[in-house]
């Protein structure tokens, strides 16, 4: 959002760790879960990425965050539902989720 000459291109800037912490949340706690459930996660990756837009208040927001889950399991293979079930846990425990006015969307991804 800062422009240059008075940003740096190398660093991360707020929004994009903003988007991380949701993805890092919803990715521990999903973690957790499937470790209960007997699940062994052998790969996990996140393509998240955020909206800014004008909020209801016409303030600048990051109004939208998209997760984009791709689990890659090792052994027994969780059912379609039972991978939608475990994403919809992760992101009803996810503090950080719980905690903003964002809008926090998970797309799993296929793998």
């Amino acid at each position: 959002m800062v422009p240059l000459p008075w940003s740096d291109t190398a660093a991360v800037d707020p929004e994009e760790t903003f988007v991380a912490a949701l993805s890092s949340c919803h990715m521990l706690w999903f973690l957790s879960i499937a470790a209960r459930r007997g699940f062994c996660v052998d790969n996990y990756r996140d393509a998240a990425e955020g909206v800014m837009a004008r909020n209801a208040a016409g303030r600048m927001a990051m109004t939208v965050v998209t997760l984009r889950p791709a689990v890659r399991f090792g052994g027994q293979q969780p059912t379609p539902e039972e991978l939608r079930a475990l994403h919809h846990e992760a992101h009803e425990e996810c503090f950080i989720a719980n905690s903003v006015t964002t809008e926090v969307r998970c797309e799993a991804v296929a793998t």
